[in-house]
């Protein structure tokens, strides 16, 4: 059985049709990417598994475990972790202490808020492990603002990871990153391969044929191919769905 099913899910804006019977499953350990053109409902779907909006039929299961009832924190307390498009950091914070926040909240630990948190210091020690797994071990003490925008990028993964999900719900991990910059976050999400799974939205075609085990292609909100990265590049009807928007690699 996968460890993410999504099945059937609806969701319309008025008279937009957001996403129209979407279902999809996500195999434990894998990256599975979504890809569609501009406005085809892959942020909405993201929304909706994460629980940041409420579907308006269908359902959200992790590992068997109905979760299509759960608001966004509850899903995360069950697994599930997401990024956004836009950096969504406390700005003033370390990024150890960011980190560390996390871990906290994760582990139902007895922190006080006006408690001197570095009194706990397994938390810390966690918080410093996950900040080496992605790279910042040295920019611990650095505010999050102070970083650069891929080092913020590359905060809010830590931030999913430290709450120990199983399924991490990447929006556009890769925008607005230069080259250089984007060169480490695909070294970084092909690290987590084998860990937690990945659902991912990225725009970035190479990319993504590069990380995904499987590809789902949305257009108009609806499932169009679902598939092998070989498959999805030859399949014709992903080619005129992205015609005249991006050619596929």
């Amino acid at each position: 059985m996968a460890l993410l099913q999504l099945r059937d899910l609806h969701k319309r804006y008025g008279g937009l049709q957001a996403t129209a019977g979407v279902s999809l499953d996500v195999a434990a350990g894998s990256v599975h990417a979504l890809i569609g053109p501009n406005g085809a409902g892959k942020s909405t779907l993201i929304n909706l598994v994460s629980g940041t909006v409420a579907a308006d039929s269908g359902t959200v299961a992790l590992d068997g475990d109905d979760l299509t009832a759960l608001p966004a924190h509850a899903r995360v307390a069950r697994g599930l972790a997401r990024s956004y498009q836009v950096t969504n950091l406390f700005k003033r914070f370390s990024a150890l202490d960011s980190v560390a926040l996390a871990v906290q909240a994760a582990s139902g630990s007895s922190l006080r808020f006006w408690t001197p948190v570095r009194r706990e210091q397994a938390l810390f020690d966690r918080a410093q492990q996950v900040l080496q797994r992605v790279g910042l071990g040295a920019r611990a003490d650095v505010p999050a603002g102070a970083l650069a925008h891929g080092e913020q990028r590359q905060l809010e993964v830590a931030l999913a990871l430290a709450t120990g999900a199983r399924v991490l719900l990447l929006d556009e991990p890769m925008a607005g990153l230069g080259a250089d910059e984007s060169a480490r976050m695909l070294e970084l999400l092909r690290s987590l391969k084998g860990g937690p799974a990945l659902l991912l939205v990225e725009h970035d075609m190479d990319a993504v044929f590069q990380l995904a085990d499987t590809i789902t292609v949305l257009d108009y909100g609806r499932v169009i191919a679902s598939g092998t990265p070989e498959a999805i590049r030859t399949d014709p009807e992903v080619r005129r769905a992205y015609l005249g928007e991006e050619a596929l690699p």
